[in-house]
């Protein structure tokens, strides 16, 4: 096992520190973590990290080694390592299912501890949700203008080492057929790919022999990338050498939208009509879009993708709702700032379906909201007494895709624009309404 404890802010042990000595440390407290909105233009969110959140909560420890670093570099006094040394996050954690699509304000995580079991976790859940929700909010939309094209991540070379197995991981969430990550395919189960680069044609004396050399390797079903020098020649060229049994060519620069047409083209020409088309080199949702009406059959995705595609955070925050008062009774609070402003109070949500479609996010205050038999309740139980109750792992990924492809098919039509747009649904805060008016409800504050 490795230490998960560190993967934390300095303030958060001090908080816990000055708390323990006010006496304020053991109160009830009920975090929340969501995004006051989407960014910029656009229309949902996809949930993810939740998974690699729940795994590392269980490695969420202070062993030895980190007490030490600690002691030495003398970040907290003997009192709180005391207390870190015994920490095991014993309270309950609900939260959307990992793979649901979120919107303003909805209460993506709601942490129920004392105040330091809960507020030591802030860094860890916000540092994984808002950078896999990012890719695979960004994911999500190349996915959906693809269709039944399959996507490839292969974006590892351009973003760290760890965040690369995370990205492939939020990827294969929000719909990508595979990836390039070996590690995500070990850790995860995520199908791999990949055959070679234009390093592997530039090693050998000419493209024929290259070609020859991977088909011999990797057999006919491969796919040879035809762009090193001339495509015309390197198609005609990787028939002569595979035979029209061939099972893909690749293309990684130029006009690839002229260039596909063309090749397609010239490899049912040669009889070569099954052979897959693949084409990379920079692309994103709006290149994938471009590309619709093109004989492409499948894209490879990198820098883009593991960056966001323009919007690399999902600007989700976590934030202390709701307190125990020196009477033992739970309060709400927020923050008062006019420009950050927080809605207090532990949320329920559901999300309200009509004929199949989703039309408004409902999230009450207290309460859960009172719906009819379409509505789908969003909060499930992830954590119950320190105990992870639901799937991690492969199994988990699984359940989150699977997830995934449901609640984007219940979105609008409108939802799936690439262009700019506001949220696909309104969220709507049931707040003292009786249950006749919750349809009108109140939208909250940015």
């Amino acid at each position: 096992m490795t230490s998960t404890a560190l993967m934390t802010d300095h303030y958060e042990l001090t908080m816990v520190q000055a708390a323990l000595r006010a006496g304020t440390a053991s109160r009830r407290s009920v975090f929340e973590l969501f995004a006051r909105k989407l960014p910029e233009g656009r229309r949902y969110g996809v949930v993810a990290g939740t998974g690699r959140f729940l795994e590392a909560l269980a490695d969420f420890t202070f062993g030895e080694p980190e007490l030490e670093h600690l002691r030495r570099h003398e970040v907290v006094d003997d009192p709180t390592l005391e207390w870190l040394a015994d920490y095991r996050f014993s309270g309950d954690i609900h939260g959307y299912p990992e793979g649901e699509v979120y919107f303003g304000h909805s209460p993506l995580l709601v942490v129920e501890a004392s105040f330091a079991e809960g507020v030591v976790l802030e860094t860890l859940a916000l540092s994984m949700l808002n950078h896999d929700s990012a890719v695979a909010s960004a994911a999500s939309r190349m996915t959906a203008v693809a269709g039944d094209r399959p996507c490839i991540e292969m974006g590892s070379r351009r973003t760290s080492e760890g965040s690369a197995v995370a990205a492939a991981r939020a990827a294969h969430i929000a719909g990508f057929a595979s990836t390039s990550n070996l590690e995500a395919g070990r850790r995860w189960g995520v199908p791999t790919a990949g055959t070679a680069a234009h390093s592997f044609t530039l090693l050998h004396d000419d493209e024929r022999t290259a070609f020859a050399a991977q088909v011999d390797s990797l057999g006919v079903d491969t796919t040879l990338l035809v762009d090193t020098y001339d495509v015309t020649r390197g198609v005609q060229t990787a028939i002569e050498v595979a035979g029209t049994g061939l099972g893909g060519v690749r293309l990684d620069s130029g006009d690839l939208l002229g260039q596909a047409h063309a090749v397609r083209q010239q490899l049912d020409e040669l009889g070569a009509g099954d052979t897959r088309i693949v084409v990379t080199s920079d692309l994103d949702e709006y290149a994938i879009a471009s590309l619709a009406a093109g004989p492409v059959d499948a894209y490879g995705v990198g820098t883009r993708l593991v960056t966001g595609s323009g919007h690399p955070t999902a600007g989700m925050v976590y934030k202390l709702v709701s307190r125990e008062d020196d009477g033992g009774v739970m309060v709400d609070v927020a923050k008062a700032s006019a420009r950050k402003k927080s809605v207090g109070g532990r949320k329920h949500a559901v999300r309200r379906i009509a004929d199949g479609v989703a039309t408004a996010e409902l999230v009450g205050i207290g309460e859960q909201p009172a719906g009819d038999d379409d509505d789908r309740e969003l909060l499930v139980p992830l954590v119950l007494a320190g105990e992870v109750v639901v799937p991690t792992g492969a199994a988990g990924l699984e359940a989150a895709r699977a997830r995934h492809a449901t609640s984007r098919a219940e979105l609008p039509a409108g939802a799936l624009r690439l262009s700019a747009g506001e949220p696909a649904i309104p969220t709507l805060f049931i707040d003292e309404l009786p249950a006749s008016a919750q349809a009108l409800g109140k939208e909250p504050q940015a």
